[in-house]
């Protein structure tokens, strides 16, 4: 699917293809949570890096997240991508797996499928003040072993090339 995006102030705009473009996994870890503040939680979706196109790219700022729970020097791998004009919250780039771009779904501005159940991860996380919101939800308190292409799959809504025959 292909995704358009912004920042609040519209100072950066981007596109992308994105097969896993359902808004289904709500992360309440820290970083998420203090970065974005939607509701406590964030949403990421997962699309093809090499399609990634920005205009406005001199107002992009990145941040790398700090804490014993990274590399040997405490910071993260995931470079979080936002506007230094307004703020906003926009991708999260890991180099562990360079082939992807995970926009977050505030920053989307195509209207994005519906999620048929919503997975609410890093729960151990989870500020008292936050409220899991009720409904269809599978919980882990830290991360889910089915990846974000797999659960697209296992619900047909996998919006990438089939996979290759063996």
């Amino acid at each position: 699917m292909h995704l358009e995006g912004s920042c609040h102030c519209g100072a950066v705009r981007f596109s992308l293809e994105c097969p896993t473009p359902v808004p289904y996994q709500r992360c309440y870890c820290a970083i998420c949570r203090k970065t974005q503040g939607g509701g406590g939680f964030a949403i990421n979706l997962g699309g093809w890096a090499e399609t990634l196109k920005v205009q406005g790219r001199r107002a992009l700022g990145i941040y790398r997240a700090r804490g014993p729970e990274h590399d040997p020097e405490g910071v993260s791998h995931a470079e979080r991508a936002f506007c230094r004009k307004c703020g906003s919250a926009l991708w999260l780039y890991d180099r562990d797996w360079p082939e992807l771009i995970h926009p977050f779904a505030s920053a989307i501005d195509t209207p994005l499928p519906p999620a048929p159940e919503h997975v609410d991860l890093m729960l151990a996380h989870k500020p008292e003040w936050v409220v899991v919101p009720a409904g269809p939800a599978t919980a882990f308190a830290v991360y889910p072993e089915e990846s974000l292409e797999d659960w697209h799959r296992r619900h047909g809504l996998y919006d990438g090339p089939p996979e290759e025959e063996a």
